[in-house]
């Protein structure tokens, strides 16, 4: 089992930035990949960015790239998403996910992939 708690979120102005972290408990020494996906009011869960856990290597929604950063920190267990320049059509519910299976970059990017969430952070992008 893994348990996965965020913070950081916020109300942020259009251009502003902010930092959400998601701290992973219990076995992490397995896991292999994490994720962050976010849901707006009536609409679908969607990927924003993965990172596995050993390597490094990172996926992007086209929606962030060059704005979202996502990273980790093996020694504190603890993945990051750094998000600069802001736009109100970012507000939405954050959530992180983690998984042990050796997913695709394709399968990284969707959620059924992932066995592990964290409840889940608001953010908050007014214009």
């Amino acid at each position: 089992q893994v348990q996965l708690v965020e913070s950081g979120g916020g109300l942020v102005q259009a251009g502003g930035s902010l930092r959400l972290s998601c701290a992973a408990s219990g076995r992490t020494s397995r896991l292999y990949v994490m994720g962050w996906f976010r849901q707006a009011p009536e609409k679908e869960r969607e990927f924003v960015a993965a990172i596995t856990w050993s390597g490094g290597s990172t996926g992007y929604a086209d929606s962030v790239k060059g704005r979202f950063t996502i990273s980790r920190e093996n020694a504190k267990n603890t993945g990051y998403l750094q998000m600069n320049n802001l736009k109100p059509e970012d507000t939405a519910v954050y959530y992180c996910a983690a998984d042990l299976s050796r997913w695709t970059p394709s399968q990284a990017s969707r959620a059924r992939s992932y066995d592990y969430w964290g409840q889940g952070t608001q953010v908050t992008v007014s214009s």
